[in-house]
């Protein structure tokens, strides 16, 4: 899966996402620092089966540290925004085409203020937040408006006059995008429009299109810099409507740095570290050192790492599950335990998880057995958070 940073220029997303993945990323306090998108690989946390099966994992497509599974996340960092970059603006909309396959946003705004709609530094408390989270939706809508407008009109008389479904015509359109069908039809209730799109003008196109963004690309704010922010910018946040988490992406950076330099023990996510060796460090080092411990007791973390498992676990609401090939060993081909970890989408089931595998696994699915119980499922059978589940298809 993939989950895309987004933001107008110079309000740390770049920062956010070396921080996030420890990948080289071009990080200055000017605007489009960005040009190209930045690739890199997060990890979200889940407990690992393992512990209760009394037997060490073999993890094969992601990690296992003391019981925690570490689950990766494709993450882009794309070129800043700037309002009306729908009509060319700044980098116009390459930023959103470099996004077309995200599953999900993270905008990262400033939450102190202290950058205009361009990205030029101001005074902190100067600019208000809540007003680049309309922008961003109103760039991301007429995205979505200049993709569909062309050929909208056609489609939907098409589908009046043949009984199509247009939504089957639209999922053609938009399949670049990641939209499923389902995530079409559901715009269409959600948009409360006219039930007869042949009606449609521009402004309910433009309904449709801000239906169709919420839904299909769901979005968090990370409320960055909120180290510095004024705590009423935080509040004014939360009135948006969107998962809101203040983040540090600067004190995230220089403690992951610090850790990978065995200057400090940290565990990302975390809300506490400890110095390792205080004789390696200088006076002003150490300063910062208590500056961010003292914010971590304050906030219970410095909310990048949180804000990818919102994202993962409840803004997209997937879970963990285990497919093995054998349930009693809880085991590979080869003799790995637990070798892969899936994400799957809660209310998924047992044919949903083979499909995920391998498409000839769910053609051929015959049966599933659950690894802790030993007992057959069936096809329809809803999976749980950290299933361990054996597929049985026909050769």
């Amino acid at each position: 899966m993939l989950v895309g940073i987004v933001g107008k220029p110079n309000v740390g997303k770049s920062t956010f996402f070396t921080a996030l993945t420890l990948a080289t990323a071009q990080i200055a306090s000017y605007p489009f620092t960005t040009i190209q998108p930045n690739k890199g690989v997060g990890y979200v946390r889940s407990p690992c089966p393992h512990t209760g099966f009394g037997k060490p994992c073999t993890p094969n497509n992601s990690l296992c540290e003391d019981g925690t599974r570490f689950v990766p996340i494709e993450v882009l960092d794309v070129a800043g925004l700037v309002p009306d970059a729908h009509a060319g603006r700044g980098l116009g909309n390459k930023f959103l085409d470099d996004l077309r396959q995200a599953d999900a946003f993270i905008h990262v705004v400033d939450a102190s203020g202290g950058t205009d709609f361009e990205g030029n530094p101001v005074g902190v408390g100067t600019h208000d937040p809540t007003l680049d989270v309309t922008f961003l939706e109103r760039e991301l809508t007429y995205w979505l408006y200049g993709i569909l407008e062309k050929n909208f009109a056609k489609m939907a008389k098409q589908s009046k006059l043949t009984g199509t479904k247009l939504e089957k015509m639209l999922h053609e359109k938009l399949t670049g995008l990641s939209v499923t069908e389902s995530q079409i039809l559901a715009s269409f209730r959600h948009a409360g429009l006219d039930p007869d799109p042949t009606q449609w003008g521009e402004p309910e196109l433009l309904r449709y299109c801000s239906s169709l963004q919420k839904i299909s690309k769901p979005m968090i704010i990370a409320a960055n810099k909120a180290d510095i922010a004024p705590p009423e910018n935080l509040e004014r946040l939360k009135s948006t409507g969107y998962p809101v988490i203040p983040t540090s992406a600067e004190y995230e950076l220089a403690l992951r740095r610090a850790s990978k330099a065995n200057l400090v023990s940290y565990v990302p996510g975390s809300g506490a570290f400890e110095i390792t060796d205080k004789s390696k460090l200088n006076p002003n080092q150490l300063a910062a050192l208590d500056k961010m411990s003292s914010w971590l007791k304050a906030h219970t973390s410095t909310g990048v790492q949180s804000i990818l498992e919102e994202v993962v676990f409840k803004v997209l609401d997937l879970m963990v599950v285990y497919p093995v090939e054998d349930e009693h060993k809880w085991a590979d081909k080869q003799g790995r335990i637990l070798p892969d970890a899936y994400l799957m989408r809660r209310g998924s089931n047992a044919r949903d998880l083979a499909f995920k595998v391998h498409s000839d696994l769910g053609d051929n699915f015959i049966r599933a057995i659950d690894g802790r119980t030993h007992m057959v499922i069936g096809h329809d059978h809803v999976l749980k958070p950290a299933d361990v589940i054996k597929i049985v298809a026909k050769a």
